[in-house]
């Protein structure tokens, strides 16, 4: 996809108190979530957030994917993407109505002056993230190939692969796959409004003062054809600046060398591409 802009950003956008506010409440959930046993660490889709295992669930390897290593940096070490840390951070979600409408309007001012005009109509919850000294995020992209595929439970109460009739979504008699853990697996939803979409847009917000932390920069890579292929988005460094960018690209949080740098990330969702 040939894009004219890579990203769109509202320098300063957010007011102090809207960051401060975003950041009371999300960390507030997380103490609300580890009250309740629940883990607050960082995954990411494939559930290979913290490297490879072996048959027996061990992990393959310690190393971490840092900020400077690439792909192809991996591989001439000999590690593969598997076998590598991708991501190390904690988090809690905001599904709040007063976080969207705060988020949209900069989705559809930056969706239209880029020139995407990219259909959307579903924005899954925001993630708070935090990022303490040495946790960073590994090049990724926020859109996979396929689209969320939808499941219900089945009169056995296992997870049934839906399908869509007349009268709307109904279990079908096929199971859906789940993981170990008896979750549906990565790709599978029951949210109808997931169904048979993918991410589009992608939105970081940065609520931090640039002066509380070092390291911890978003960094895109354009693709091996670009004239320049990685760029630091030092663009969004002001505390409650915010980055809108089509989420097929590649991208990273380099490692917090010093601080605490809190983000909010919000994936925005619409039928696949024509």
């Amino acid at each position: 996809m040939i894009l004219k802009n890579n990203y769109f950003y509202f320098k300063s956008a957010l007011t102090e108190k809207q960051c401060t506010d975003i950041i009371s409440f999300g960390l507030s959930k997380m103490e609300l979530n580890k009250a309740e046993g629940k883990d607050i660490s960082a995954t990411t889709f494939d559930n290979k957030e913290k490297g490879g295992v072996n048959s027996e669930g061990k992990k393959t390897t310690e190393e971490k994917m840092l900020g400077s290593l690439t792909r192809q940096g991996a591989r001439k070490k000999g590690l593969s993407e598997n076998d590598v840390y991708v991501r190390d951070s904690h988090v809690s979600w905001i599904g709040e109505k007063w976080i969207y409408d705060i988020v949209h309007p900069f989705i559809r001012e930056a969706n239209h002056r880029a020139g995407w005009n990219f259909q959307w109509d579903f924005s899954e919850p925001a993630q708070f993230t935090k990022y303490g000294v040495d946790q960073f995020y590994g090049w990724h992209s926020d859109s996979g190939h396929e689209a969320y595929k939808m499941a219900l439970k089945g009169v056995d109460g296992k997870w049934k692969v839906a399908i869509k009739n007349d009268l709307g979504w109904v279990a079908s008699d096929k199971n859906a796959p789940v993981r170990k853990d008896g979750n549906l697996a990565p790709g599978w939803v029951d949210n109808i409004n997931f169904a048979g979409k993918v991410r589009k847009l992608s939105v970081t917000i940065n609520l931090t003062t640039p002066t509380n932390y070092d390291g911890g920069n978003l960094k895109f890579d354009m693709g091996p054809h670009a004239v320049k292929r990685y760029h630091v988005c030092k663009e969004i460094r002001p505390r409650g600046s915010v980055i809108v960018f089509p989420s097929h690209i590649y991208h990273q949080v380099t490692p917090v060398t010093r601080g605490t740098r809190y983000s909010l990330v919000m994936w925005n969702l619409g039928h696949p591409f024509r």
